[in-house]
């Protein structure tokens, strides 16, 4: 670790880790309810369950970026972070509305709107948050050296800050209510946090393939123009049904088409970078997680987003479970192995570590990678299905459901194994071995792990 101040990034790191086990918790638990409908039904309803699942999920995605914006910007600014201080009260008001929120979610108080269920005190806090984020990542870079890294991150960060304005829009009209709401979260996963994911892969294969970081910058330009050329107007394949103008099908269906490349670029880059790197870094479980995580993306948001964002098929499968599918394949790809991609990377240097648990760490990518890709094909077939028998026959929705069980049985068996998966990651980067080997010296410096 080369500044002192990216010590912040652990407690980002812990806190993000601790609400993914419960949002993979939360997830398993949901899954089990499409098997068994009345579990906990009395105690816990599903909608609580499902807003634990997905609120928790968004929140430890942002501790994850927020964190590592903390660790790669003094590297790539040369200074301190401007405030250490305003960084852990960013993380505690993050923290407190997480708690607070989900209070509310058990008690039965919620704001409705789907992921944006959040009461109006959590919004602001939140919104406050993001604000002191500006601020300090802001006052760094603008005081240090400038990087395509840090300005594409920055602008990403600054962009998903700014669009959260749009949650406390909630206009009665609902279709104006809906536009409004996929303001935030089309552009957030489709647009915003695609140029915050690039910024960080291009972080990270900078820092394991060696390759020069011209090269590294010309990708990154490319793909930042693809993702938003084709992120903002794709938000016209949500609009299909909403109420608003017949021209976004055609607008929304020829540029979400478009989606596709941003995510295979992503995962071009990562190869030739892996391919023309003359670095042999010692942390191979971080590459692993960096490979597979535009891999998996490209395959989640480009080709499974692709089957159906037509709007001539997007209206026979919309809100069926192919929905599921490239929701859940397109997130963990993109956004989760990001993170946990820097959570390897980082975490060993912020402990003073040689990267340790190397095995394990490497085991719950594969255990998470197939859990997940075994659901999405389980999903897939499962929405297919569904597709055919309610929207196209006209059966009953609920005796479509009774017929798609073993599909939910099998998806839950995937779900299991993801949940091993992350517990086995969190266990591998936060448990250190007695037998490991403490290398001397700044910890920045690699070593060999005993045993590995």
């Amino acid at each position: 670790m080369k500044y002192q101040s990216q010590k912040v990034a652990q407690a980002y790191f812990i806190c993000a880790m601790a609400l993914f086990a419960i949002q993979v918790l939360g997830g398993l638990l949901a899954g089990w309810v499409y098997v068994s409908p009345n579990f906990l039904s009395e105690l816990l309803p599903f909608n609580i369950i499902r807003m634990l699942h997905t609120n928790a999920l968004i929140v430890w995605l942002l501790l994850g970026f927020f964190g590592a914006a903390y660790f790669l910007i003094p590297e790539e600014s040369e200074r301190e972070i401007y405030s250490v201080k305003l960084a852990y009260l960013q993380l505690a008001i993050l923290m407190i509305g997480t708690l607070g929120a989900v209070g509310s979610y058990l008690v039965g108080i919620h704001g409705g709107r789907e992921f944006l269920e959040q009461p109006l005190w959590v919004k602001f806090g939140i919104l406050v948050a993001a604000l002191i984020f500006l601020f300090n990542v802001s006052m760094t870079v603008l005081a240090g050296k400038k990087t395509a890294i840090t300005n594409v991150l920055l602008m990403g960060l600054w962009l998903l800050s700014l669009l959260w304005v749009f949650a406390f829009i909630n206009p009665e009209n609902l279709s104006l209510d809906k536009m409004y709401w996929w303001f935030v979260v089309h552009l957030w996963v489709e647009a915003t946090w695609e140029l915050v994911m690039a910024a960080i892969l291009a972080f990270l294969l900078l820092k394991l393939t060696g390759v020069d970081r011209e090269v590294v910058e010309k990708w990154l330009y490319v793909i930042v123009a693809t993702a938003l050329f084709s992120g903002i107007l794709g938000t016209g394949h949500h609009f299909y049904w909403i109420g608003l103008p017949g021209y976004w099908q055609w607008v929304g269906s020829i540029f979400s088409t478009f989606e596709v490349i941003p995510f295979f670029l992503m995962m071009s880059f990562a190869f030739v970078m892996v391919w023309k790197g003359r670095k042999n870094h010692p942390n191979k479980a971080a590459l692993l997680w960096s490979l597979g995580s535009s891999t998996v993306a490209f395959f989640g948001a480009g080709v499974w987003g692709f089957l159906h964002t037509l709007h001539g098929v997007n209206f026979y499968s919309h809100g069926t479970q192919i929905t599921a599918a490239h929701g859940h394949l397109s997130f963990y790809g993109a956004y989760v192995a990001l993170n946990l991609a820097i959570f390897t990377y980082a975490m060993p240097m912020l402990r003073g570590r040689a990267p340790y648990n190397q095995v394990l760490n490497m085991a719950s990518f594969w255990l998470m990678t197939g859990g997940m890709a075994f659901m999405t094909f389980v999903l897939t077939f499962a929405g297919t299905i569904q597709t055919h028998m309610q929207r196209v026959i006209g059966d009953y929705y609920m005796d479509v459901q009774d017929s798609l069980s073993i599909f939910y049985l099998m998806r839950f068996g995937a779900g299991a194994a993801v949940v091993i998966g992350a517990l086995l990651f969190i266990y591998a980067l936060l448990v250190v071995r007695r037998d490991e080997v403490i290398t001397p010296g700044p910890a920045h410096k690699t070593g060999t792990v005993a045993g590995e």
